[in-house]
């Protein structure tokens, strides 16, 4: 695990993106977006599992920086769709998408109680790094 984290955190952020002070806040927003398309404010939201006020910052945020655009809803003028600007979307591919294909090749061979038990897993780590590694939940 901490060799497979340390190969994570050398990942360069490419050129093209380095001045951009994205952070890893940044990085779930971006690849929900990547890989499963525009979204509203509200579906990244429940993806992120932040508050639509939080969700709404972050896409404020890259939104002022060009990574994302924000336009109308064809159906309800009301809602705002996410998404990635054309323009970003190679650099931000060859950045994230990696760790999608890696994470698919993980865990496609695995059964859904399979695949449940990785995700207990690392939901019981990240808990346990929130808590300076105190405890651990199951």
């Amino acid at each position: 695990m901490p060799r497979a984290i340390g190969r994570v955190k050398r990942l360069g952020v490419p050129e093209e993106l380095a001045d951009l002070a994205l952070a890893p806040r940044h990085l779930s927003l971006l690849s929900f977006l990547l890989l499963d398309g525009p979204m509203t404010v509200s579906e990244l939201a429940d993806r992120l599992e932040v508050a639509p006020t939080t969700a709404s910052l972050l896409v404020s945020e890259l939104s002022r920086k060009g990574v994302l655009d924000r336009r109308e809803d064809e159906n309800d003028r009301r809602r705002r769709v996410v998404s990635i600007p054309e323009g970003m979307r190679p650099a931000l591919e060859r950045w994230l998408s990696p760790g999608a294909r890696a994470w698919r090749a993980a865990l496609e061979p695995l059964t859904p109680s399979e695949r449940a038990a990785v995700v207990r897993a690392f939901t019981a780590y990240e808990a346990a790094l929130a808590d300076g590694g105190e405890r651990i939940e199951g």
